[in-house]
């Protein structure tokens, strides 16, 4: 049985389930080279396709997530979230219309779907499928945050956990609480979209002059370098009061904005940051007890938006009544076509467990690709005997690599499939990568890859299933920071992944680089300047690598120099 799962608004791309497995995943703008990509994922679809060997007449069902009203009228004139996507992204001036436009939006989108807009939607699906030849497979159209709990609770590897979905909004909710067992999925409550953390969230970031739906994770940096206040003192913590399942918000969308607003007059945007910040744990945390107490679980399985905070997910993990955490690694919306694949191959074979050893789950090419590609580049290239021993050495005597291994990760974080790698003790390199190589903010930290052992050595927290994919934060041992000063935060938190044997290549290469320097830890961040997508191809990789002008590119079994004049 094959299940091709879609997602065609923000972040698009496309999933296959099938043969007992995640067969592919990949989002639109790793191809359209677009970040966040907006448009309907055709090349997604064309991808899932030829990468698996399959016809269109050979896929079992298609699921596609969300059927609100506003999502409905996006598919019928793609206009309307291709302007927003625009200025959204800071591509185009916002105009004297831009206020109404917002009231628009945030009336618009608290709509639950209804049975005219679900015919709608179909309708327009099978209007854009009907070219890639799947006019006559079987549609399903799968409830948004069903999708983010499908794809938290059948991946976990819990026989039993709560699932918690903490979104911005999606088909009128902003949030619900399940509870997975015995092969089910059972809701315990729902909380609508005008009551919506992920919105406070956005709106924090919105006027903080970043990217809403992007630059939410600079706010929860920038957080680290507030000077603390207690709770009681704090005015955001009162926008939201929660009481046992349900939340309820203080003001409504548009005026949680301007209220918003009002207390950032008030404070330095550091201030501002770190309020919103403690405010967000105080409402997640009450919640969370609130449910596990309901549930009577003691393991957590997350996803939607919110769950990309890593420092709310960090509280979860240390809190008493938890004995384990596990957070979706595609949390947010970028991850629906995987978690509508996952919940109609669970609704069609009744199974509720599906492995995720790894998220190299996108495109891989060959070798004769690779090769193929930088001879077009007109870049000098060796194949070394050994590039894993080489780029251990190079990472050793302070250089900057740029790794492209295998198959394309699938979610934000890079894995050992699409990374940068450098020394993890270094705040000379952390600052090269951030200013002159990525081009980020100053204050946004690297995160490290570590192997297991050493993770042990070195977090003070560390409990639980060992953090596979970048979605928790841990705090670092004070006689270990010097070792990780370019990887932690100010606060001595960091955010690993934890590296058993998968990718096995990178898990070597953390194997010399600890002969090497004595840790087996890297700083990893993802192959892309910012503000641009992970690289996907080798033709991506060569493109960035001379732009970043990076010391070296390990790219399959090749290896190139940074041979820069300047």
């Amino acid at each position: 049985m094959n299940i091709l799962g879609l997602w065609d608004g923000h972040d698009s791309g496309a999933a296959l389930v099938g043969e007992g497995e995640i067969r592919f995943v990949i989002n639109e703008e790793r191809l359209t080279r677009r970040k966040l990509e907006v448009a309907f994922p055709a090349r997604s679809i064309q991808t899932v396709l030829r990468a698996t060997n399959l016809e269109p007449r050979q896929i079992d069902a298609v699921a596609v997530s969300t059927a609100d009203p506003a999502k409905t009228l996006n598919r019928w004139f793609p206009t309307m979230k291709e302007q927003y996507y625009l200025l959204r992204r800071r591509k185009k001036l916002p105009s004297r219309f831009n206020a109404f436009k917002k009231l628009g939006k945030y009336w618009l989108t608290e709509f639950a779907p209804n049975a005219l807009s679900r015919a709608l939607s179909l309708r327009a699906l099978w209007r854009e499928l009907m070219p890639l030849g799947l006019a006559g497979r079987p549609l399903t159209l799968v409830d948004h945050h069903l999708c983010h709990a499908a794809g938290a609770a059948l991946t976990a590897g819990f026989d039993r956990c709560l699932v918690i979905t903490l979104d911005g909004l999606g088909d009128g909710l902003s949030a619900t609480i399940s509870q997975f067992g015995g092969g089910k999925l059972k809701r315990l409550a729902a909380i609508g979209a005008r009551h919506s953390f992920g919105i406070f969230f956005e709106h924090v970031t919105n006027l903080m002059n970043m990217r809403e739906l992007e630059d939410e994770g600079k706010v929860m940096a920038l957080a680290n370098f507030a000077y603390p206040i207690p709770d009681k003192e704090n005015p955001l913590i009162g926008f939201f009061a929660v009481d046992g399942l349900q939340v309820q918000a203080r003001y409504s969308s548009l005026r949680m904005y301007r209220e918003l607003g009002r207390v950032l007059h008030q404070f330095p945007n550091e201030q501002f940051a770190g309020m919103a910040q403690r405010a967000l744990e105080v409402w997640v945390i009450r919640l969370l007890r609130n449910a596990l107490q309901a549930s009577g679980q003691r393991n957590v399985a997350l996803a939607g938006g919110v769950a990309s905070n890593i420092k709310v997910n960090r509280l979860i993990k240390n809190l008493d009544e938890v004995d384990d955490v596990f957070v979706f690694p595609h949390m947010g919306d970028g991850g629906l076509a995987l978690g509508a694949a996952l919940w109609r191959w669970h609704e069609l074979t009744g199974e509720a467990q599906m492995p995720l050893p790894s998220v190299q789950l996108g495109p891989e090419f060959s070798e004769n690709e690779i090769e193929s590609a930088l001879r077009d580049s007109g870049l000098t290239f060796t194949k070394p005997d050994d590039p894993v021993a080489q780029t251990a050495a190079r990472i050793a005597d302070g250089g900057i690599v740029l790794w492209f291994q295998g198959r394309t990760e699938m979610g934000p974080r890079a894995l050992g499939g699409r990374s940068v790698l450098a020394r993890p003790d270094s705040l000379a390199i952390k600052d090269t990568l951030n200013l002159k190589l990525k081009k980020r903010v100053w204050y946004q930290p690297f995160c490290p890859s570590m192997l297991l052992d050493d993770a042990r050595e070195t977090l003070a927290d560390l409990k639980g299933t060992p953090n596979r994919f970048m979605t928790m934060g841990y705090m670092v041992k004070p006689e270990h920071r010097p070792r990780l000063a370019g990887v932690i935060n100010v606060d001595g938190s960091c955010r690993p992944q934890i590296v058993t044997d998968a990718p096995a290549r990178y898990a070597q290469v953390l194997q010399e680089v600890k002969r090497r320097i004595g840790i087996g830890a890297v700083l990893n961040t993802s192959f892309n300047l910012h503000g641009e997508p992970m690289v996907n191809s080798p033709t991506d990789a060569i493109a960035s690598f001379i732009k970043m002008k990076a010391d070296a590119l390990a790219i399959g079994n090749f290896w190139v120099e940074g041979k820069w004049n300047d």
